[in-house]
């Protein structure tokens, strides 16, 4: 049975979560952690805490911890909250800032 967490509508591109996300997928979970641990992304604490939420989810049902591994870890895109910013003479270009949702899922191995 495979535990689930999720942090949605996540302030920073999901492109930009891809890459801390990728690191982490098919790797035991402490191992996953150390590895968080040593990343110098802005995405590395929003993951870590997903990460982590999922590990608790699975110490709740009483899984036992030592044989977790990450068994899904996907980004999705989030809404784009849109604004513009004034440029000369008249115009104004569009800032997109984007979202995403972040879904982390641990499992036993057999």
């Amino acid at each position: 049975m495979a535990w689930t967490a999720t942090h949605r509508f996540a302030r920073i591109a999901d492109r930009k979560v891809r890459l801390v996300v990728d690191l982490i997928r098919n790797r035991p979970c402490d191992e996953a952690v150390e590895l968080l641990r040593f990343t110098h992304k802005r995405a590395r604490g929003m993951v870590d805490r997903v990460l982590k939420s999922a590990m608790a989810n699975a110490n709740e049902q009483e899984a036992e911890m030592k044989r977790l591994f990450v068994s899904e870890a996907r980004v999705d895109p989030g809404p784009i909250i849109k604004r513009w910013h004034p440029k000369d003479r008249g115009r104004a270009h569009p800032i997109f800032k984007r979202t995403s949702h972040i879904i982390v899922s641990v499992d036993e191995k057999d």
